[in-house]
């Protein structure tokens, strides 16, 4: 088993039980004790718990709706990964509404490698910086949440209404197969859901600790999803669920 996979059940462990032992660690996966360490060290780097005497706990701020500027530079290696294999189900010519997650943020740094694409979002981080330089960028308007650095309310759900883009692209902070796509923060999953009423096609960016973690709001439903695009390959037993609701899963 790849030490990816490891951290992935690790993980998956961790946000069921909100802990871990080392010695248990040990004998699930049949490799030392130091190899357990080195996964939760990796883990405690990227934000994912907190290690402790024997084992670790959940980080529960994970579940929390973190500023933006905390969580741009969050597991930044994984939403590159998963930023490059979706831009190539991004063509010239389309037009997209993007959110204002970090993981979409680094989907739109690679936008410049197309052709005459457009972007409506809700994403300060992206008007301000238009990290794509050549893509062409519609501000929904609204409300400013300093916090997210995101722009909500009446006016950017009034001009999210006079658009039908080719995609809209979102993320999120849990999936579960009982309670569907979740988000931390109210106003923007709202924003998310008009934006997939209008588009013709959904693309949801997720990385692998999203997969049965329960977060504050549930949003969307499953069939709502076309695109899944994650960075390493779920379980056999997410895998079957996602096909049954006819979403294609690239990882």
């Amino acid at each position: 088993m790849l030490g990816i996979e490891r951290r992935q059940i690790i993980t998956s462990i961790l946000q069921k039980n909100k802990r871990v032992l080392v010695s248990d660690l040990k004998n699930q996966f049949h490799v030392t004790e130091e190899t357990i360490r080195r996964d939760l060290e990796k883990l405690e780097r990227e934000g994912t718990l907190t290690r402790t005497y024997g084992g670790a706990v959940i980080n529960e701020q994970t579940n929390l709706d973190l500023p933006f500027n905390e969580r741009i530079d969050r597991n930044l290696h994984i939403k590159q990964v998963i930023a490059q294999k979706a831009i190539h189900y991004i063509s010239d010519n389309d037009s997209l509404f993007i959110d204002s997650s970090s993981t979409s943020f680094e989907l739109v740094k690679l936008l410049s490698l197309k052709t005459n694409v457009t972007v409506i979002t809700n994403s300060v981080k992206i008007l301000n910086e238009n990290p794509g330089h050549a893509i062409g960028i519609i501000s929904t308007g609204g409300e400013l949440v300093p916090h997210s650095l995101s722009l909500v309310g009446s006016i950017s759900m009034e001009t999210t209404k006079k658009y039908n883009p080719d995609f809209a692209i979102i993320s999120c902070n849990g999936l579960h197969m009982q309670k569907g796509i979740m988000d931390s923060n109210e106003p923007d999953a709202e924003l998310k859901k008009l934006m997939i009423q209008q588009a013709s096609k959904t693309m949801l960016l997720v990385d692998h600790t999203k997969f049965d973690n329960i977060t504050f709001i549930s949003f969307l439903e499953f069939q709502q999803i076309d695109y899944l695009v994650t960075d390493i390959k779920p379980s056999d037993h997410w895998i079957k669920f996602l096909h049954q609701h006819n979403i294609t899963v690239i990882y």
